[in-house]
């Protein structure tokens, strides 16, 4: 994996991360959603510069290898 690569998938992780604890309480959930404004423009940027935009199922395979446990197996 290139370091752009990993960037961009460890960029989606801190998003995805962010994005779980800001919705964790629907009752919270107002105050905390323009928080993900600074970790979606990183993925973005992230995404762009390793040239995975649109490229998703090779992007998801980085993910994967960062993080197994996001394979969607429930396992």
């Amino acid at each position: 994996m290139r370091n752009d690569e990993l960037a961009a998938a460890q960029a989606y992780v801190r998003l995805l991360e962010a994005t779980r604890a800001a919705l964790s309480d629907p009752d919270d959930a107002p105050l905390y959603i323009p928080l993900l404004a600074a970790p979606i423009e990183e993925a973005d940027g992230a995404l762009r510069r390793a040239g995975l935009s649109g490229n998703e199922s090779r992007f998801f395979g980085l993910v994967r290898t960062l993080h197994p446990r996001m394979s969607g197996s429930g396992r």
